[in-house]
């Protein structure tokens, strides 16, 4: 290959890159003229119903196996 043949080869890898990130600078523009995502945007149809009953349940179980487990695996010295 020839020293213009390099010459040309990195002006176009150049440019190529230089493409590729004026296209992912202009993405990452639209996505923040969108606004950002919140977490309570999800379609009313959609969401999943929590009832009384699950919302006063006890949802921390320090006995069970898994939570047993891990802090039998993860005890440190001393």
């Amino acid at each position: 290959m020839s020293t213009r043949d390099k010459e040309v080869a990195e002006r176009r890898g150049f440019l190529k890159a230089l493409g590729l990130a004026a296209g992912g600078a202009a993405a990452a523009g639209v996505a923040e003229a969108a606004g950002p995502q919140r977490a309570d945007a999800v379609p009313a149809g959609t969401a999943r119903k929590e009832s009384e009953a699950d919302r006063l349940k006890a949802r921390y179980q320090p006995n069970s196996a898994h939570i047993q487990a891990y802090y039998r695996t993860n005890r440190y010295g001393g």
